[in-house]
């Protein structure tokens, strides 16, 4: 894959995503692990970390970690320990972080990104466990900041790349197929708004063949639509610097995506600035093998593997395979259909994509549509039959979405089912033809288009019931 440049310079991006895991509680206390409750109701003495309290890591942590380092091929260190990162923050109240330094849970892995018809592999430097810090609060209603504690101790991995992306798109790509893995592992709800998948964006520019420069770190970037427009605006405020004759400082920034810019917070720190050392009141993990190769054993198909098979088996184009995937309960809802007989998969991706996403748009869960992947079949194979048209299938997907009625049930109320009777077929073509003796002689002139024009005159006649090829196959016998 070709590099591509910015002003003649290359950008160099290293990303550092933090997810959300959807554990019933914390990290290291039993205090829920839900968002959107009253404001400091979660909190208890071990997450508030009072004198005299000991924290207890909760096991489940452990497993998604490891599973999501085989989803990402990683290496496992089946015994690792925790460690404190200190800093002082209003949101930390214990002024300090348990992480993990030196030795991650997963290490040295990769990731397989497709970009268009090509893949690009980025690697994975490492995946440890930590607890989340609490939620600073601003408001124009009151002077200072408010601190909402209950987000201290809500168990977090961090994935950290290396420092192989190019350009914003695939930082873009990298991202999303990162969220689409933590949703089929089923290990974070990835809910943006809620904060459940975070990133800090790494960025340093240099000339092509020259050593990497200097890299700021961006924190506060809250879309993925806004790592794009953070990447490209760094790399080019960088650029202007190097071009000024200046030089790059190590700092962290902090993105404002309102302004589409950022805005120095600090200088950057290194490992040795916040102090670690093991965490002295937790035992050291120990993972055994079976436990890991288990782990293993459960992951479901991932989102790539699926993709292509989409497009092998089903001939479906990689955009709308990838739509699919992208969604989980999309992908249950196509392989549904797939396993209850559908005669036509492509035209089952067009109905998710379209129709089905549409009511999802409104609202409306998947599971629960009176439009169900056995309705959705009939439909759609009654349509490739010839049994109804198109434009009817539309209207019995209404109706039943409406009212959860039954389809065959539906066709005849309406009386939607399409005429292939050859006898009845011919003689409205032939009726049309006789009484629109312009449009045959255009068509006898070559005006190719007075054809559609007398099919569809013979649609209209029998209100959409013909069958619309076999209708323009007689139109077609008696004008030649």
């Amino acid at each position: 894959m070709t590099n591509k440049t910015i002003r003649g310079y290359e950008v160099v991006i290293g990303l550092e995503v933090h997810a959300e895991l959807n554990t019933a509680t914390k990290i290291y206390c039993s205090c829920k692990n839900s968002f959107g409750l009253e404001v400091n109701t979660q909190v208890c003495p071990i997450c508030m970390g009072m004198p005299g309290t000991l924290p207890t890591l909760n096991e489940k942590v452990v497993e998604y970690a490891i599973k999501m380092g085989h989803a990402l091929n990683c290496g496992i260190n089946r015994i690792c320990k925790q460690d404190r990162k200190n800093y002082f923050y209003p949101d930390l109240p214990k002024s300090y972080q348990i992480s993990q330094a030196d030795v991650p849970l997963c290490h040295d892995g990769y990731l397989d990104v497709v970009m268009g018809t090509e893949v690009k592999r980025i690697g994975i430097e490492r995946i440890h466990i930590e607890e989340d810090a609490g939620k600073l609060l601003h408001s124009d209603k009151f002077d200072g900041s408010l601190v909402d504690f209950n987000r201290c101790g809500v168990p977090l991995i961090e994935i950290v790349s290396r420092p192989d992306m190019r350009s914003s798109d695939e930082a873009k790509a990298y991202l999303e197929t990162i969220k689409s893995i933590l949703k089929y592992i089923d290990i974070s709800d990835c809910k943006m708004q809620e904060g459940s998948i975070r990133c800090d964006v790494n960025v340093s520019v240099h000339k092509p063949g020259e050593p990497f420069g200097t890299r700021c770190e961006m924190k506060n970037v809250n879309s993925f639509s806004a790592v794009v427009r953070g990447i490209d605006y760094e790399a080019n405020r960088q650029i202007d610097i190097l071009e000024a004759g200046g030089t790059i400082a190590q700092e962290t920034r902090r993105w404002n995506d309102a302004k589409g810019e950022s805005v120095s917070m600090r200088s950057k720190e290194d490992a040795q600035d916040y102090r670690y050392f093991p965490e002295p009141d937790l035992l050291t993990i120990v993972v055994p093998q079976e436990k890991v190769d288990e782990l293993k054993a459960t992951l479901p198909e991932l989102p790539n593997a699926k993709i292509m098979r989409y497009i092998s088996d089903y001939s479906l184009t990689h955009a709308d395979a990838a739509m699919i995937v992208d969604v989980p309960e999309k992908s249950k809802y196509f392989e549904d259909c797939i396993d209850l007989g559908c005669s036509a998969p492509k035209l089952a991706a067009n109905w998710i994509l379209g129709e089905i996403s549409k009511v999802m748009n409104e609202g409306v869960d998947i599971s629960s549509m009176n439009v169900t992947p056995k309705k959705l079949v009939k439909i759609i194979n009654y349509i490739s039959s010839g049994k109804i048209s198109t434009a009817s299938g539309k209207i019995v997907f209404d109706a039943v979405m409406e009212s959860g009625a039954d389809v065959d049930s539906v066709i005849e109320e309406k009386s939607l089912a399409q005429v292939s009777d050859v006898s009845a077929l011919e003689e409205l073509a032939k009726k049309v033809i006789s009484e629109n003796e312009k449009s045959v002689q255009d068509y006898k002139n070559g005006k190719t288009n007075a054809l559609g024009y007398l099919v569809g005159q013979c649609m209209k006649a029998s209100k959409g019931k013909a069958n619309p090829s076999m209708m323009k196959e007689l139109v077609l016998k008696y004008l030649n």
